[in-house]
């Protein structure tokens, strides 16, 4: 079974995993994990890269960043 975004009525595949720990005030955002944790929560992309912490805490996105072109499609053509 296909697991789905925590939030509230959202009914997205999960595409992410976030966690955090108290004592450092951060928190975490990694590809959705292999297994479910109790201690973490799934989400849906549109929420993973929603998310907002705390003022204080730190926001740790370990997700895989695609590079954009710099000038379109031709950029690296000689």
């Amino acid at each position: 079974m296909a697991r789905l975004c925590a939030r509230p009525d959202c009914h997205e595949p999960a595409a992410a995993t976030l966690s955090y720990e108290y004592a450092t005030s951060t928190v975490w955002l990694d590809h959705l994990s292999d297994e479910r944790h109790p201690m973490n929560h799934d989400l849906c992309g549109r929420h993973a890269d929603r998310t907002s912490v705390p003022r204080g805490w730190q926001l740790r996105d370990r997700r895989d960043v695609v590079p954009l072109p710099l000038f379109g499609d031709n950029a690296l053509a000689s």
